[in-house]
Protein backbone atom coordinates (compact mmCIF):
# COMPACT_ATOMS: atom_id res chain seq x y z
CA UNK A 1 0.00 0.00 0.00
CA UNK A 2 1.25 3.47 -0.87
CA UNK A 3 2.04 5.63 2.17
CA UNK A 4 -0.13 8.74 2.52
CA UNK A 5 2.01 11.88 2.18
CA UNK A 6 0.55 15.25 3.14
CA UNK A 7 1.43 18.35 1.10
CA UNK A 8 0.98 21.84 2.51
CA UNK A 9 -0.52 24.61 0.37
CA UNK A 10 -0.15 28.27 -0.58
CA UNK A 11 -2.89 30.86 -0.22
CA UNK A 12 -3.85 32.83 -3.33
CA UNK A 13 -6.69 34.95 -4.68
CA UNK A 14 -7.94 34.77 -8.28
CA UNK A 15 -10.68 37.05 -9.59
CA UNK A 16 -11.43 38.04 -6.02
CA UNK A 17 -11.97 34.43 -4.98
CA UNK A 18 -9.68 33.10 -2.24
CA UNK A 19 -8.15 29.72 -2.87
CA UNK A 20 -5.18 27.44 -2.25
CA UNK A 21 -2.73 25.60 -4.46
CA UNK A 22 0.23 23.27 -4.55
CA UNK A 23 2.42 22.80 -7.62
CA UNK A 24 1.89 19.63 -9.64
CA UNK A 25 5.63 18.91 -9.54
CA UNK A 26 5.18 18.08 -5.84
CA UNK A 27 2.29 15.68 -6.32
CA UNK A 28 3.92 14.05 -9.35
CA UNK A 29 7.12 13.64 -7.33
CA UNK A 30 5.25 11.80 -4.59
CA UNK A 31 3.44 9.55 -7.08
CA UNK A 32 6.72 8.76 -8.86
CA UNK A 33 8.36 7.85 -5.56
CA UNK A 34 5.58 5.39 -4.72
CA UNK A 35 3.54 7.55 -2.36
CA UNK A 36 -0.05 8.78 -2.35
CA UNK A 37 -0.15 12.60 -2.14
CA UNK A 38 -2.82 14.33 -0.08
CA UNK A 39 -3.16 18.11 -0.43
CA UNK A 40 -3.87 19.69 2.96
CA UNK A 41 -6.24 22.70 2.81
CA UNK A 42 -5.54 25.42 5.35
CA UNK A 43 -7.43 25.34 8.62
CA UNK A 44 -7.26 26.79 12.12
CA UNK A 45 -9.15 23.79 13.53
CA UNK A 46 -6.74 22.24 16.02
CA UNK A 47 -8.67 18.97 16.28
CA UNK A 48 -8.58 18.59 12.50
CA UNK A 49 -4.82 19.21 12.42
CA UNK A 50 -4.25 16.57 15.10
CA UNK A 51 -6.39 14.11 13.13
CA UNK A 52 -4.45 14.88 9.94
CA UNK A 53 -1.18 14.14 11.72
CA UNK A 54 -2.58 10.86 13.01
CA UNK A 55 -3.78 9.76 9.58
CA UNK A 56 -0.78 10.83 7.51
CA UNK A 57 2.23 8.56 7.06
CA UNK A 58 4.55 11.43 6.13
CA UNK A 59 4.61 15.15 5.37
CA UNK A 60 6.14 17.44 2.76
CA UNK A 61 6.30 21.11 3.71
CA UNK A 62 6.25 23.01 0.43
CA UNK A 63 7.67 26.37 -0.63
CA UNK A 64 5.81 29.67 -0.51
CA UNK A 65 5.49 32.91 1.43
CA UNK A 66 7.82 34.29 4.09
CA UNK A 67 7.74 33.11 7.69
CA UNK A 68 6.28 35.61 10.17
CA UNK A 69 9.18 36.63 12.47
CA UNK A 70 6.96 36.35 15.54
CA UNK A 71 7.32 32.61 15.11
CA UNK A 72 10.99 32.92 16.11
CA UNK A 73 10.50 35.76 18.60
CA UNK A 74 11.58 38.66 16.40
CA UNK A 75 9.82 41.74 15.06
CA UNK A 76 9.53 42.39 11.31
CA UNK A 77 12.50 44.09 9.67
CA UNK A 78 13.06 45.76 6.32
CA UNK A 79 13.00 43.24 3.51
CA UNK A 80 10.37 40.93 4.99
CA UNK A 81 7.97 39.81 2.27
CA UNK A 82 4.37 38.62 2.26
CA UNK A 83 3.43 36.34 5.15
CA UNK A 84 0.57 33.90 5.76
CA UNK A 85 -0.33 33.77 9.48
CA UNK A 86 -2.91 31.02 8.95
CA UNK A 87 -0.43 28.85 7.09
CA UNK A 88 2.26 29.50 9.70
CA UNK A 89 -0.09 28.49 12.51
CA UNK A 90 -1.33 25.33 10.80
CA UNK A 91 2.13 24.17 9.76
CA UNK A 92 3.59 24.91 13.19
CA UNK A 93 1.02 22.70 14.88
CA UNK A 94 1.34 20.01 12.21
CA UNK A 95 5.12 19.94 12.62
CA UNK A 96 4.83 19.55 16.39
CA UNK A 97 2.34 16.71 16.00
CA UNK A 98 4.33 14.88 13.31
CA UNK A 99 7.56 15.16 15.30
CA UNK A 100 5.83 13.82 18.42
CA UNK A 101 4.68 10.80 16.38
CA UNK A 102 8.13 10.42 14.76
CA UNK A 103 6.58 10.59 11.30
CA UNK A 104 8.84 11.53 8.37
CA UNK A 105 9.07 15.15 7.20
CA UNK A 106 10.66 16.53 4.04
CA UNK A 107 10.88 20.32 4.32
CA UNK A 108 11.43 22.28 1.09
CA UNK A 109 12.49 25.96 0.85
CA UNK A 110 9.93 27.69 3.10
CA UNK A 111 9.62 24.27 4.72
CA UNK A 112 13.20 24.17 6.03
CA UNK A 113 12.67 27.66 7.40
CA UNK A 114 9.47 26.94 9.30
CA UNK A 115 10.79 23.65 10.70
CA UNK A 116 13.85 25.44 12.02
CA UNK A 117 11.75 28.26 13.49
CA UNK A 118 9.14 25.99 15.10
CA UNK A 119 11.82 23.76 16.62
CA UNK A 120 13.60 26.70 18.25
CA UNK A 121 15.91 28.22 15.64
CA UNK A 122 15.92 31.61 13.90
CA UNK A 123 15.94 32.90 10.33
CA UNK A 124 17.50 35.62 8.27
CA UNK A 125 14.46 37.74 7.39
CA UNK A 126 16.13 39.10 4.24
CA UNK A 127 19.50 37.91 2.95
CA UNK A 128 20.25 41.09 1.02
CA UNK A 129 20.19 43.07 4.26
CA UNK A 130 21.37 40.48 6.78
CA UNK A 131 23.82 38.14 5.00
CA UNK A 132 27.28 39.00 3.72
CA UNK A 133 27.64 36.18 1.18
CA UNK A 134 28.21 36.91 -2.49
CA UNK A 135 25.89 34.37 -4.12
CA UNK A 136 22.57 35.45 -5.62
CA UNK A 137 20.16 33.17 -3.77
CA UNK A 138 17.00 34.70 -5.25
CA UNK A 139 17.56 33.76 -8.88
CA UNK A 140 15.39 35.03 -11.72
CA UNK A 141 15.69 31.89 -13.80
CA UNK A 142 13.69 28.89 -15.05
CA UNK A 143 12.58 26.67 -12.18
CA UNK A 144 14.69 23.74 -13.39
CA UNK A 145 17.87 25.83 -13.77
CA UNK A 146 20.66 24.74 -11.41
CA UNK A 147 22.49 27.86 -10.24
CA UNK A 148 25.01 26.91 -7.56
CA UNK A 149 26.49 23.94 -5.74
CA UNK A 150 25.83 22.73 -2.21
CA UNK A 151 28.52 20.84 -0.30
CA UNK A 152 27.04 17.95 1.68
CA UNK A 153 28.32 16.79 5.05
CA UNK A 154 29.83 13.32 4.89
CA UNK A 155 27.93 10.86 7.06
CA UNK A 156 24.70 12.84 6.97
CA UNK A 157 21.41 11.30 5.85
CA UNK A 158 21.29 13.78 2.98
CA UNK A 159 24.78 12.78 1.81
CA UNK A 160 23.68 9.14 1.81
CA UNK A 161 20.49 9.96 -0.08
CA UNK A 162 22.17 12.05 -2.77
CA UNK A 163 25.14 9.70 -3.12
CA UNK A 164 27.66 12.49 -3.72
CA UNK A 165 29.66 15.06 -1.73
CA UNK A 166 28.20 17.94 -3.73
CA UNK A 167 24.96 18.66 -5.57
CA UNK A 168 23.89 21.38 -7.99
CA UNK A 169 20.65 23.13 -7.01
CA UNK A 170 18.19 25.80 -8.10
CA UNK A 171 17.67 28.75 -5.76
CA UNK A 172 14.69 31.07 -5.27
CA UNK A 173 14.81 32.35 -1.70
CA UNK A 174 15.62 35.49 0.25
CA UNK A 175 15.14 34.04 3.74
CA UNK A 176 17.27 31.28 5.24
CA UNK A 177 18.27 29.43 8.40
CA UNK A 178 20.29 31.58 10.80
CA UNK A 179 20.62 30.04 14.29
CA UNK A 180 20.08 26.28 14.09
CA UNK A 181 17.28 24.71 16.13
CA UNK A 182 18.42 22.51 19.06
CA UNK A 183 19.10 18.90 18.08
CA UNK A 184 19.41 19.65 14.37
CA UNK A 185 22.62 19.39 12.40
CA UNK A 186 23.70 21.13 9.21
CA UNK A 187 23.97 18.70 6.30
CA UNK A 188 24.68 21.14 3.47
CA UNK A 189 26.07 24.62 2.78
CA UNK A 190 26.53 26.79 -0.28
CA UNK A 191 30.04 28.00 -1.06
CA UNK A 192 29.34 31.35 0.60
CA UNK A 193 28.61 29.50 3.85
CA UNK A 194 24.82 29.76 3.95
CA UNK A 195 22.94 26.81 5.46
CA UNK A 196 21.25 24.94 2.60
CA UNK A 197 20.21 21.72 4.32
CA UNK A 198 19.48 20.49 7.85
CA UNK A 199 18.35 17.26 9.47
CA UNK A 200 17.63 15.81 12.89
CA UNK A 201 19.56 12.60 13.66
CA UNK A 202 17.27 11.80 16.60
CA UNK A 203 14.20 11.10 14.46
CA UNK A 204 13.29 8.64 11.73
CA UNK A 205 13.41 11.23 8.92
CA UNK A 206 13.42 15.00 9.24
CA UNK A 207 15.31 16.52 6.31
CA UNK A 208 15.11 20.12 5.15
CA UNK A 209 16.55 21.60 1.96
CA UNK A 210 16.58 25.23 0.88
CA UNK A 211 16.28 24.46 -2.84
CA UNK A 212 13.33 23.14 -4.87
CA UNK A 213 13.84 19.45 -5.76
CA UNK A 214 10.25 19.24 -7.03
CA UNK A 215 11.32 21.34 -10.04
CA UNK A 216 14.48 19.30 -10.64
CA UNK A 217 13.70 15.61 -10.18
CA UNK A 218 12.62 14.93 -13.78
CA UNK A 219 15.77 16.48 -15.25
CA UNK A 220 18.22 15.60 -12.47
CA UNK A 221 17.37 12.16 -11.02
CA UNK A 222 19.43 12.66 -7.85
CA UNK A 223 16.78 15.11 -6.63
CA UNK A 224 14.10 12.43 -6.94
CA UNK A 225 15.88 10.65 -4.09
CA UNK A 226 14.52 13.22 -1.64
CA UNK A 227 10.98 12.19 -2.54
CA UNK A 228 11.93 8.52 -2.47
CA UNK A 229 13.57 9.07 0.92
CA UNK A 230 10.51 10.52 2.63
CA UNK A 231 8.13 8.05 0.96
CA UNK A 232 10.23 5.00 1.90
CA UNK A 233 10.72 6.24 5.47
CA UNK A 234 6.95 6.74 5.72
CA UNK A 235 6.31 3.28 4.34
CA UNK A 236 8.76 1.71 6.78
CA UNK A 237 7.15 3.41 9.77
CA UNK A 238 3.65 2.37 8.68
CA UNK A 239 4.75 -1.24 8.15
CA UNK A 240 6.46 -1.35 11.55
CA UNK A 241 3.08 -0.74 13.21
CA UNK A 242 1.26 -3.54 11.39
Amino acid sequence: MRPLIGLTVNEYVKNGIPGEFVGQDYTDGVYAAGGLPLVLPLTADKEAIVELANRLDGLILTGGSDIAPQLFHEEPRLGLGEISPLRDAMEAMLIVQMVALDKPILAICRGIQIVNAVMGGTLYQDLLREWSGRLQHAQKAPRDHVAHSVSLVEGSRLHALMGAPEVMVNTFHHQAVSALAPGFVISGRSHDGLVEAIEHPGYRFIVGVQWHPENLWRKYPEHARLFTGVVEASRARAQSLQ
